[in-house]
């Protein structure tokens, strides 16, 4: 699409409007604008594209690798044309498109405002943080308990998924702005809150959860049994864990799938996101590339279907030769001379009672044993919360998880905010640097002396750029998707990354699929008479002309019409709580949420009334 850009202005926007005609951008917990810099992809501009990413988030080129993508999952076009656009594979081609090009940050940190900011935890959630406070002019510190910072990216997400050096790089971005960091220190041991309080002005908790949970069932106690995220993190940390031949993997989630896939991988060269719902699949995918492994396998209470995995992973982790059991759930651990040689396992009638919540109930007498020599839980994950003292006066929940407001990441403690896995429990990656954003946003306007508010408005301020479209592709033709390329199966050997990136030509003509859902079109004006050609030449028949008084004006007659009708014809409003009023005329009416913005109605429209407008957020 070539646009020409004829007028801009800030003007307040409805927010109900972006939820609706905007559902990539509503969809994701740090509200990028994702129609914006698929666009740029898509016209060539691929730096400013990168630009739009890092305004509001420091891990682009993380995000790109292994974001779960919710905006994918909303993306309009998916509902309504064929398939969703593949957003985070573009994401990771601008962030490795400006690496490639040297991309010479601009951001800057503002002037100093004489304020200190302690964050602890340099995972996500607290780096993310960090780079906004030192943008807004604070001095900070992250004192994170790791001899290396990054948190479960760099600990729980194996390499093949997520290259240490793509970490590194972006971590190095945020240090090169100001922020200091203090590795292997770890609280309550080398510092407790108190002695935070008398240096610094503010606190941020961000440690994750790095604890794995138990199942309670026998046989734990065995050796041979591992928890999931231990093994991550001696996997990550290059420590040489043995795992026999036979390696099975309770769990279904992600960091399962991750394990099962490591262990794969060591047996032929010697030598991952850890959220609740997601844990298993990274733990089985690690196990693949472990020791002289010749099988590994996974138990999981779900069927394929109801899986929490993300499809496309399971997909890998069975091209690479891990077995799946779906339907199964752990009974016992069973073994010999103090040593696990199996499990017991027995069939699932169902996992979610009538309600929806999970609930398990199992076929008695259907039970069965699979042999292993290594059996690794990955069914979660918690935070330690040890290290803070009563005195300290931040209060937690039954979840063990500490105490927020929920809108401002506020704890019971004045000046102390938390956020990320250990405020809300395992997440998305996307959502803890989400919290890192908003609480730096709140510790801002806590340490000004403003009130700490983040209730979404109504209307929000947007920069609208009116555009004329010319030479528009007809989007409403499906058109395949275009996948990433991967890596062959065969050469899956170590830790090489097995999803790659796009070619220039694949992302340009991957980001031309997007629908532009932040382009609203509306018609109206001095010289509009309703002729009817935009209503005829619609590909999507979203546009109608309405007999008024065929329309029922209880309130809606303007949403439903738009205001630039209602201000051509001068129609009176009925007054709030007055009685039903009809009119007469013929309205303009065009439903949003069906409309592919392929902009032919402005192209046909005899009397150029037809307006479009490129909505942009202000962050």
């Amino acid at each position: 699409m070539t646009v020409k850009e004829f007028k801009k202005e800030v003007k307040e926007i409805e927010t109900e409007w972006l939820r609706v005609n905007v559902p990539c951008q509503h969809a994701c917990p740090i509200e990028t604008d994702v129609s914006g810099y698929v666009g740029a992809i898509a016209e060539g501009e691929f730096l400013r594209a990168y630009e739009i990413n890092r305004m509001v988030n420091p891990f682009t080129s993380i995000c790109g690798r292994v974001c779960a993508a919710p905006c994918q999952d909303n993306c309009r076009r998916g509902k309504i044309v064929d398939e969703p656009v593949s957003i985070r594979a573009l994401k990771r081609f601008v962030a490795d498109y400006a690496k490639k090009n040297n991309y010479k940050e601009k951001l800057s940190a503002a002037p100093a405002k004489g304020k200190r900011v302690a964050v602890i935890g340099g995972g996500p959630a607290g780096l993310s943080a960090a780079d906004h406070l030192v943008r807004k002019g604070y001095d900070v510190t992250v004192f994170e308990s790791q001899k290396i910072a990054g948190g479960m990216m760099h600990l729980g997400i194996p390499e093949y998924r997520l290259p240490r050096d793509t970490i590194k790089s972006e971590i190095d971005m945020i240090l090169s702005m100001g922020v200091k960091l203090k590795c292997n220190m770890a609280a309550g041991r080398d510092f407790t809150i108190s002695d935070l309080k008398k240096e610094y002005d503010a606190i941020f908790i961000a440690i994750g959860a790095h604890k794995s949970r138990d199942l309670r069932i026998e046989g734990v106690e065995l050796d041979g049994v591992l928890r999931g995220v231990d093994f991550l993190l001696n996997a990550n940390l290059g420590y040489k864990v043995e795992m026999g031949k036979k390696v099975l993997v309770i769990g279904g989630g992600n960091v399962a799938i991750d394990v099962a896939r490591v262990a794969v991988r060591r047996k032929k060269e010697k030598i991952g996101m850890a959220e609740d719902l997601t844990t298993a699949i990274d733990v089985a995918r690690a196990a693949v590339r472990m020791g002289e492994v010749e099988e590994v396998h996974m138990v999981c209470l779900e069927s394929l279907e109801e899986m929490p995995a993300h499809e496309e992973e399971v997909g890998e982790a069975v091209n690479e030769g891990i077995i799946i059991h779906n339907s199964l759930g752990p009974k016992r651990i069973v073994g010999e001379k103090g040593a696990a040689t199996g499990l017991e396992v027995i069939k699932v009638k169902s996992v979610f009672d009538d309600k929806g919540r999970f609930n398990p109930t199992f076929i008695e007498g259907a039970e069965s044993i699979i042999e292993a020599d290594t059996i690794i839980m990955a069914i979660g994950q918690s935070s330690d919360l040890s290290w803070i003292k009563p005195k300290d006066g931040i209060e937690f929940t039954p979840r063990n998880t500490i105490v927020v407001d929920q809108e401002t990441l506020a704890t019971t403690a004045e000046g102390i905010f938390a956020g990320g896995d250990v405020a809300f429990g395992p997440r998305l990656l996307i959502n803890a640097i989400a919290d890192g954003k908003r609480a730096a946003e709140s510790i801002d306007k806590y340490l000004s002396g403003e009130k700490i508010s983040h209730k979404k408005p109504a209307k929000k301020e947007m920069v609208v750029t009116y555009v004329t479209a010319y030479d528009v592709e007809k989007t409403i033709e499906k058109k395949e998707r275009i996948h990433p390329p991967t890596l062959a199966t065969k050469r899956r050997i170590g830790f090489k990354e097995v999803e790659l990136a796009y070619t220039d030509e694949m992302a340009v003509e991957e980001a031309k699929r997007c629908l532009r859902c932040n382009h609203r079109i509306t018609a109206g004006g001095d010289f509009c008479f309703l002729c009817g050609i935009c209503k005829d030449i619609c590909p999507q028949e979203c546009i109608d002309m309405k007999k008024v008084d065929r329309v029922s004006i209880e309130g809606n007659l303007e949403k439903l019409i738009g205001p630039a009708i209602m201000s051509l014809f001068r129609w009176p409003l009925p007054k709030e709580g007055g009685p039903k009023t009809w009119m007469e005329g013929t309205a303009f009416v065009k439903d949003s949420e069906k409309c592919i913005r392929c902009f032919m109605c402005q192209r046909e429209c005899p009397l150029n009334v037809v307006t479009i407008e490129r909505i942009t957020p202000i962050y």
